[in-house]
């Protein structure tokens, strides 16, 4: 019998590993026995050149070393997971930082961390690695720097950055709720060979706490050199945002501060505003309600500075507050003037009419009687005054009616809105009138 060795790659190779073997071999063992005839090769390269020296009585396998010096498919795999991860630094790493980096994290990138107050146990959990040297944090060379700090205090932060530590090829993102204030920063204080790119996830721990699935994500990218690496690592960041789900919105960054005044600014302003009123839930709460008490819960869960900044950063939210003001004015102004038309209605239920001018020979004829009856002049004299204490009494009413609804549509606040419409009411109602909505009675019956 002649062993033969022959060395195979492939399945045939994962047949076992000798143990203790210095260097791995992928080399078999091959026995045949033939009729009384033995194989002079010392060596075949192919399993059928044992054929050739007669019949085959058994064929044994052996796994001396079936180790490969490599698993390719695996090596292949492992280089394409590790082109597609990215090394993304977080400055500013308070609650939205946090929430960031959370999934960063769970999509197999490598997260750094930095900021102001020590955050050593809040990242590990994350299983992000924190420094709180901006040097040390700059020297891990991250592919992207995202700028996660507070509206306020962008300014400071980039200003006390180290970029020169960082590569020359750096993306910097910021994720802030304005962004022509932050284009215009990172134009002026980032060397020229850093990229930059202005997003906005339009979502924030509460609303996004779950999947993101259809959340919009606004970006602009501002400045990204055309080389492929810095194109292809531009991408490679967009690709996280577009696999969480989120509705990709590329916009100018002017054009974004524009709609954000109608849509953000407004709504934080107005949950500002039920949240100054304490608005508590009830036992009969409509939809419409339960909406509004998650609006005051999402915007109280946000800084008080997250709210200046929009006002202070975004010119157009100015515009914004007097229109909300002004249609506020227009609203209770439509309430006290329909009290107002009412209250009219019940003291002058008919059109006065103009009595007509005597003749003159009436007037003679009127004259004569009234010399002639003192008695006769005396009540006319009485009816006379009545009239006129009657028009003196309604026109009281009504200008202490119209002081009350002038006074209730100038009223500030909830309190003074109430008082200044029952003074309305009990002035409309003095002496024998009544005020009395007609139409909604009509409703009624």
């Amino acid at each position: 019998m002649q062993n033969f060795r022959c060395s195979f790659t492939g399945p045939e190779a994962r047949l076992g590993r000798q143990s203790g073997s210095g260097t791995p071999r992928a080399l078999l063992a091959v026995s045949c026995s033939a009729n009384s005839r033995r194989s002079t090769s010392s060596t075949c390269s192919q399993r059928r050149h044992c054929s050739s020296i007669g019949r085959v009585r058994y064929v044994r396998v052996l796994a001396l070393d079936a180790a490969q010096p490599f698993d390719f498919e695996h090596r292949m795999q492992h280089k394409l997971s590790k082109e597609k991860q990215l090394t993304i630094g977080i400055v500013g790493f308070g609650t939205f930082g946090q929430f960031l980096a959370k999934r960063f994290v769970q999509a197999g990138h490598r997260v750094l961390a930095t900021s102001r107050t020590p955050y050593y146990s809040q990242a590990a959990a994350i299983g992000a690695e924190y420094f709180e040297d901006a040097d040390d944090f700059c020297e891990e060379h991250p592919d992207v720097v995202i700028l996660a700090s507070s509206i306020l205090s962008t300014e400071p932060v980039v200003r006390n950055l180290p970029l020169t530590r960082l590569k020359r090829s750096t993306l910097i993102v910021d994720v802030l709720s304005v962004k022509v204030f932050p284009k215009q920063l990172l134009l002026t204080m980032l060397p020229p060979e850093l990229d930059i790119l202005c997003t906005h996830p339009m979502f924030g721990p509460d609303s996004g706490k779950g999947s993101w699935e259809g959340l919009n994500f606004m970006y602009d990218p501002v400045r990204v050199g055309s080389e492929p690496r810095r194109q292809q690592r531009l991408e490679l960041f967009l690709d996280f945002w577009r696999t969480q789900g989120c509705r990709m919105v590329e916009m100018t960054c002017e054009e974004h501060d524009r709609q954000a005044a109608s849509t953000q600014f407004v709504t934080h302003t107005v949950g500002r505003m039920l949240g100054a009123m304490e608005l508590a839930s009830t036992d009969i709460n409509t939809k419409g309600y339960e909406n509004l008490l998650q609006l005051v819960n999402n915007t109280k869960n946000d800084s008080f500075e997250l709210y200046y900044g929009l006002f202070l950063y975004n010119t157009n939210a100015t515009d914004e507050l007097e229109r909300l003001e002004k249609a506020f004015d227009v609203v209770k102004k439509q309430l006290f003037g329909r009290l107002h038309d009412i209250a009219r209605k019940q003291l002058f239920p008919a059109p006065v009419q103009l009595e007509q001018q005597p003749q003159p020979h009436q007037q003679l004829a009127s004259g004569a009687k009234l010399g002639t009856s003192s008695n006769h002049g005396s009540s006319s004299s009485i009816s006379s005054s009545a009239r006129s204490a009657k028009s003196s009494s309604s026109t009281s009413s009504m200008n202490s009616l119209d002081s009350g609804v002038a006074a209730g549509s100038k009223a500030s606040g909830v309190e003074k809105g109430k008082g200044a419409a029952a003074a309305g009411r009990a002035a409309a109602v003095g002496g024998d009138y009544t005020l009395v909505d007609n139409e909604a009675a009509k409703g009624v019956k």
